[in-house]
């Protein structure tokens, strides 16, 4: 199908971006890997298309005070490949990598992926095991959310009309520290049926610190803090790890499709835990 007629528009600043999304029927095109695909089913038809390319500064990667600040229009791959990144947040690195085709990391952003809020997309693991923020903006101003407070549901997150996610944030990872992204893709999409990003930190032997997000599993990807908690203050040998996994699924109301039921969404939960962990607290090591 082809979209429905639309107004294109190519602002030169931030200002003058925020100013043009504060028309409600206006919509932000970042990557266009959500927007575009929408539009041409009629699922989305804005009157005002925003192209958001020729911004400067949406697409930086800065180190600032422990914490990286991405802008909006970094690509997956720009991610995946910056020597920054790879370096002082490497778990973002490996989850950029893991996104769809090569096509599709050349073109797609992380501020459009969020925005979009895939329940199977790549990035809110490990965004939730980074315990990242996102910066909110619009011609009123500015706020900053956690992730968990960013991502509420299937398709939903916290913007609001006019808004647009203008940085995400991330802590500079530990020295020592482990960390893996695991997933089991479904082929044709390369989206996680189920996915679990680990962080790891071990002082004198034992873990110290952990942090563990899960992608696919549900309507919405969220932080294990159960997994969190079991595996903290243990050596992280293959018993703790089987026990710490095994409640990853626990109290989650877990989705079933034609790709994989709840049951066996569960079980790929623990699976993929187990080996995300375990992944994470060897490079730890």
């Amino acid at each position: 199908m082809i979209a429905q007629n639309f107004e294109y528009e190519t602002p030169k600043s931030l200002k003058e971006a925020l100013q043009l999304l504060s028309n409600p029927s206006a919509k932000a095109l970042a990557g266009g890997m959500s927007l575009i695909p929408l539009m041409k089913l009629r699922l989305a038809a804005p009157e005002k298309v925003v192209d958001l390319r020729g911004v400067p500064g949406l697409n930086s990667i800065r180190e600032e005070g422990g914490v990286l600040r991405i802008g909006t229009m970094v690509t997956h791959y720009e991610l995946e490949s910056s020597p920054l990144v790879r370096s002082r947040c490497p778990l973002l690195a490996e989850a950029a990598a893991n996104i769809g085709d090569v096509q599709v990391r050349n073109l797609g952003t992380i501020g459009g992926s969020i925005a979009h809020a895939d329940p199977a997309a790549d990035y809110p693991a490990s965004l939730f095991a980074l315990e990242a923020t996102v910066k909110l903006g619009s011609s009123s101003g500015d706020r900053t959310l956690g992730i968990g407070g960013f991502l509420l549901d299937t398709f939903t997150t916290a913007l609001e009309p006019g808004e647009l996610i203008v940085e995400i944030s991330v802590p500079v990872e530990d020295a020592g520290a482990g960390v893996s992204y695991q997933k089991c893709l479904q082929p044709a999409s390369g989206f996680a049926i189920v996915g679990v990003a680990a962080r790891v930190v071990k002082k004198d032997g034992k873990i110290s610190k952990a942090r563990v997000g899960v992608t696919g599993l549900s309507g919405n990807a969220f932080r294990a803090s159960a997994v969190e908690s079991l595996i903290t203050g243990t050596a992280g040998g293959a018993a703790d790890i089987e026990k710490a996994a095994a409640v990853a699924a626990d109290g989650v109301d877990a989705s079933s499709d034609l790709h994989a039921s709840a049951d066996y969404r569960k079980h790929l939960a623990r699976v993929y835990t187990a080996r995300a962990l375990r992944a994470a607290i060897q490079r730890a090591s």
